[in-house]
């Protein structure tokens, strides 16, 4: 009796393992006790992100160049915007093609960036920190979204490229062999552009 008693447990706990644990590890949908299917998803570790990369870095660039185009005009207002409503006046008087870009959905985002410490004072680089801090659209803060722009540059810089190319030559001192930086290893004559092609 002890017998049979522990081999319906051992039964039942190699049915429910064979029901709910293999589907789990096989990747299946597993059947809940009241009939329902739930779904397996995947699970990431760690916070989702909010915005990617290279979207932001697109904005940006694009948040700059029409910065550019209304420079001269937009920054004598906002440079003295106050308050959320100054900074959307000067974008709607100063970036009128431009301005629906910006406000009103970032003008407190914007004064925010205006009045931070490490606002540059060179105009190229005020029209870059702008763009930059207003290309995630607040999802994060000015500064990550500043962060996020310099680390998909610096990706971008760092991908692989040509550092130097070499072509093989016959030069006037009798030198033949591969050039060095469009040049005779042995005089140091020149390539001349008409011999690229």
């Amino acid at each position: 009796m002890l017998f049979s008693l522990w081999l319906t447990h051992i039964i039942l706990a190699v049915i429910i393992f064979i029901r709910i644990i293999i589907p789990v590890f096989r990747g299946c949908n597993v059947r809940l006790r009241n009939g329902e299917i739930e779904p397996l998803s995947p699970k990431r570790r760690g916070p989702k992100p909010r915005v990617r990369p290279s979207d932001l870095l697109g904005r940006a660039e694009n948040f700059r160049g029409n910065l550019i185009q209304v420079w001269d005009r937009l920054w004598p207002l906002l440079s003295k915007a106050e308050s959320a409503d100054n900074v959307t006046k000067a974008f709607q008087e100063g970036a009128s093609p431009h301005d629906q870009n910006f406000v009103p959905g970032l003008s407190q985002l914007l004064i925010g960036v205006l009045k931070e410490t490490t606002f540059p004072q060179r105009p190229k680089s005020m029209q870059r920190f702008i763009a930059d801090s207003a290309a995630a659209l607040g999802d994060v803060t000015a500064r990550r979204s500043r962060d996020i722009c310099m680390q998909e540059r610096m990706k971008a810089k760092r991908a692989n490229h040509i550092i130097r190319h070499e072509y093989y030559i016959e030069c006037s001192c009798g030198y033949e062999g591969p050039a060095r930086d469009r040049a005779c290893r042995k005089c140091g004559a020149t390539i001349s552009p008409s011999l690229y092609r």
